[in-house]
């Protein structure tokens, strides 16, 4: 079955904004979705298609101009996130997402004038991936209870600790990990910057899930890690507000994949209503059809909208924390 998602218009869409959307949801359509089971198979995205990524700016929507970006807003992260969820592949979603918008913030918002020159280039090309190392056994949401832990040794840092429910982990090529670094104060954490091929920076384990296939996930273990003080990502103990000022966005982007693929559902179902025959006449002629239709829609409209007026908040510098919260916990 062929599906053309429905146009997205609301309050805050902007010409602009709208040719993002519709460029992100014909490169779905064209190089994804008839590819997703096969990505599926094989555990991960393959490079070349965020190579294509790369090559089309959509790598880059947040970043500022002066490095190459395109000095996007929220509004942005919010309308490509549903764009992309029309994949209906999730994991291939996500697996942008992080490197996109849970990631490279970090580097954007934290990263020297050196370590924005040096490593951006490849981050917005797609041909070096991202992955944002914070979850441990122990410690998910409560950033505060990480266990691993960096000490200084000579000119830079020795990090131990693991690691896990890490996307991109495995097939990417660098990792941004949190380490405690003051141990006498529990939000005494930094951020460094850590190649996949550093010594002692090791994939123990690609995790088995039911779904999101495509999306590689693994658990790691860092032992004896050293990282120069250049690989210090920002200042040393202020990485986990870094994380919760970032959080507002991770949780953006992940409703508004959510809302992406919500719509698809219902377009999908829609269109197989008015195909199918039964009764004497076709699904969408029966009016409970139909009700529980308009009833669907309304929520994901509902649910869209709470998102777009979030991501505007934040794009006019007002908090938000309430409002990204509470369509996360609806979407």
């Amino acid at each position: 079955m062929t599906h053309s998602p429905s146009t997205n218009r609301n309050a805050y869409m902007s010409d602009e904004l709208q040719q993002i959307y519709d460029q992100t949801v014909a490169f779905v359509a064209n190089e994804v979705t008839p590819f997703g089971e096969s990505w599926e198979r094989s555990g991960m995205v393959p490079r070349d298609v965020l190579k294509k990524m790369g090559t089309l700016g959509m790598l880059s929507l947040r970043v500022p101009e002066q490095h190459g970006g395109l000095g996007m807003g929220p509004l942005a992260s919010a309308t490509f996130a549903e764009a992309l969820g029309s994949s209906t592949f999730a994991g291939f979603d996500v697996t942008v997402l992080v490197h996109t918008d849970m990631s490279g913030p970090h580097l954007v918002n934290s990263g020297s004038e050196s370590q924005l020159q040096n490593l951006l280039p490849g981050i917005l090309a797609g041909e070096t991936i991202l992955s944002i190392a914070v979850t441990e056994p122990d410690a998910g949401s409560d950033v505060a209870g990480i266990r691993s832990t960096a000490v200084r040794d000579g000119d830079g840092w020795r990090i131990n600790g693991s690691k896990t429910f890490i996307t991109n982990a495995a097939h990417g090529n660098m990792s941004i990990v949190a380490a405690r670094t003051d141990g006498d104060n529990r939000y005494g954490i930094s951020m460094f910057l850590v190649p996949a091929h550093t010594e002692g920076f090791e994939v123990t384990r690609k995790l088995d899930k039911h779904g999101w296939l495509c999306s590689d996930t693994a658990e790691l273990s860092l032992n004896d890690v050293w990282v120069s003080d250049e690989q210090l990502l920002g200042t040393p103990h202020r990485g986990f507000y870094a994380t919760m000022q970032n959080f507002q966005n991770e949780r953006m982007v992940l409703v508004g994949m959510g809302v992406g693929a919500a719509q698809t559902a219902i377009d999908l179902t829609n269109q197989y209503t008015q195909d199918r025959k039964a009764f004497g006449g076709h699904l969408y002629d029966l009016g409970a059809i139909r009700q529980r239709l308009a009833m669907d829609q309304a929520k994901v409209d509902a649910v869209r909208a709470s998102m777009y007026h979030a991501a505007w908040m934040e794009e006019q510098g007002l908090d938000n924390v309430k409002e990204m919260s509470g369509v996360k916990a609806w979407g």
